[in-house]
């Protein structure tokens, strides 16, 4: 199994582990210090060694911060964890802070004290987030200190080693590009920017540049690393030659000089000392990097990272590799929900839903030899009230009956070498109530709104984020999280920079995957969501009009439950456009699946009105 059901997070230790950051601090003269779940790649997964707010804290969510002071401790996380958040931390310990409306650094601005010496591990912040944290800092009269070591690698007794897992090669099939190509064309950005080098810091960049795989972090297959592209000249590449295979070694031998990775600092200061011109992107590379450069006479450009959009825009190999994954994968969930349905009411938990969904993954992606290779994140398997926590991670301790009268929340993913999924469907469990029926209703017109959406050039995601929100503002209602993020292709399942959200300020390109995943959620009762991946194509002209138009195509192949949907709440528009969908999974799905399981499907995907 990929997913784990143990929770290794303990609210009961957070005051035994602050006391110990509290006395390290003491000891060297700081009055604070902050500890973001982040490691010196700055991605979303991070290896169990880099898990130290979760140490520190318990809280076992993706994002966070926590400032810790002398007197108390504060924990900001975003809308996804507000609940989660109390649920895995000590209170009487850490105060939850909503970092969306108090940020870190405007709660630094306005309570620090004069004097005030808060440390910060330079490693583990972006060159933003220091700059935001120094500019906070100097206007309450305190001062942020980098330190040489962080301080919970020394008090962590039992901290796990880096990983060294195997390093392999993306075929060409599925990259649709060689990795001397793509650095060829990243050589010719910095050339053209007037960089000499720029350090790849997102592992899914390095990925995607020298064409590899691993499996150094949960759920995403990065090798972790760092690369130094050279406008002219080698690139340098930084990694544990013991996660390098024969082959493999072989492979990147040819593409950049490897180098171990604790001589990273020593080359970028030799570079520096030489009269670099280094790019770093501000919003991923760590303030480590910018100091070396600059302290040791280079020049820092701060430049967004090269690789981003070429690797967030896919080329018709990964795009073709991601709708085979896509029938596949909608394959596997269509058995998983005509399995579920036949069950009776009440004898399904969480976990067990989550077991039966990625075994039908597996023995889907075996029948087609395009194996499951691991989930893409841990399955939200949410029933009841638990839906309503909306990055809930279910574990022996939370996990619950899918009881009669509930909403059910699966939000899953797999990774396959040829794509990367991400579904989201809510299943009525027994009879649902007239109020969840409605609130679903709102949630899939946001959907279709998305889906059916043509828009200009230039458009970006804040700019469309509303479509799916205008339901649900007319019944006076809302849900914390953006619409969409970016996926990759077999790598990370929130790919950056394309978004479907308030924040999200990038363009929406031609060959980008994004999710579409509106929800609602009651605290305490349920929770909804429904979620597809699209991709960003050219629309079909419109007679009479005068410029190009974008749309989307949707990947995701899985039906809704029509016992959520009420008929009478769609327009005729969006009438035609579930049925034409729900026609498309009969199609394309229906010659997958066989027996009852098609059976089920053909009653699933029936026209709404019917």
């Amino acid at each position: 199994m990929f997913q784990s059901f143990e929770s290794e997070s303990d609210p009961s230790k957070g005051a035994e582990h602050i006391a110990l950051l509290r006395k390290w601090l003491n000891e060297r003269g700081l009055t604070g210090f902050v500890v973001p779940r982040a490691d010196e790649y700055q991605g979303e997964y991070v290896p169990p060694r880099s898990e130290r707010l979760r140490w520190l804290t318990g809280f076992a969510g993706s994002a966070g911060v926590v400032l810790v002071l002398m007197d108390r401790a504060l924990i900001f996380v975003d809308g996804r964890y507000t609940l989660q958040v109390r649920d895995q931390v000590d209170t009487a310990v850490f105060t939850p802070v909503n970092l969306v409306e108090t940020p870190p650094d405007a709660w630094v601005k306005a309570n620090l004290g004069k004097g005030a010496r808060i440390g910060f591990d330079p490693w583990l912040h972006t060159i933003s987030e220091a700059h935001d944290w120094r500019a906070a800092a100097e206007k309450s009269g305190a001062e942020m200190v980098a330190v040489e070591k962080n301080p919970i690698d020394e008090l962590w007794a039992d901290q796990p080693a880096a990983p060294l897992r195997p390093v392999e090669i993306q075929p060409i099939e599925f990259a649709g590009e060689l990795a001397k190509d793509k650095l060829a064309r990243l050589a010719g950005v910095l050339a053209r920017e007037g960089a000499t080098h720029c350090v790849l810091t997102d592992p899914s960049s390095l990925a995607w540049a020298f064409n590899i795989r691993g499996s150094d972090v949960p759920h995403t297959p990065l090798a972790l690393g760092f690369a130094v592209i050279a406008a002219e000249g080698p690139h340098l590449l930084f990694m544990d030659k013991r996660k390098l295979p024969i082959e493999p070694e072989a492979y990147l031998t040819q593409l950049a000089d490897l180098r171990a990775p604790g001589t990273l600092e020593a080359e970028i200061a030799a570079l520096a000392a030489k009269g670099a011109r280094i790019a770093l992107d501000p919003k991923l590379a760590a303030e480590r990097l910018r100091t070396l450069v600059e302290e040791n006479g280079g020049k820092v450009l701060q430049l967004a990272d090269p690789a981003r959009l070429p690797r967030a825009t896919k080329n018709e190999a990964e795009i073709a590799g991601t709708r085979a994954a896509h029938r596949r994968d909608g394959a596997a969930v269509v058995k998983f929900l005509a399995w579920l349905d036949a069950q009776p009411t009440g004898s399904v938990d969480e976990i067990t839903a989550v077991t039966r969904l990625e075994e039908a993954r597996r023995q889907t992606g075996e029948e087609t030899q395009r194996p499951l290779r691991d989930v893409s994140f841990d399955t939200i398997s949410g029933a009841g009230p638990n839906g309503a926590i909306i990055h809930y991670c279910v574990s022996h301790a939370t996990n619950r009956k899918l009881g009669d009268g509930e909403l059910f929340l699966l939000d899953s993913g797999a990774q396959y070498q040829d794509g990367t999924t991400d579904i989201t469907r809510t299943v009525a469990i027994g009879r649902p109530t007239d109020e969840m029926r409605e609130r679903a209703t709102i949630v899939l017109k946001g959907m279709i709104g998305i889906s059916m959406l043509r828009y200009p050039k230039g458009t970006r995601g804040c700019d469309i984020d509303v479509v799916a929100r205008i339901a649900h503002w007319k019944a006076g209602v809302d849900y914390a999280h953006g619409t969409g993020h970016g996926v990759g292709s077999y790598l990370s399942v929130h790919e950056g920079p394309q978004r479907i959200a308030k924040a999200g300020t990038e363009k929406l390109l031609e060959g980008m995957i994004l999710s579409n995943e509106p929800g609602y959620y009651k605290a305490g009762a349920y929770g909804i969501r429904m979620e597809n991946l699209i991709l960003v194509t050219p629309a079909e002209p419109i007679e009479g009009g005068d410029i190009a138009m974008y749309g989307f195509e949707t990947l995701t192949l899985a039906p809704f439950d029509r016992r959520l949907i009420v008929a009478a709440l769609l327009s005729s528009e969006e009438r035609a456009w579930l049925d034409a969908y729900h026609a498309r999974v009969l199609a394309e799905i229906g010659p997958m699946v066989g027996g009852d399981v098609l059976k089920w499907l053909e009653a699933a995907t029936a026209p709404i009105d019917q």
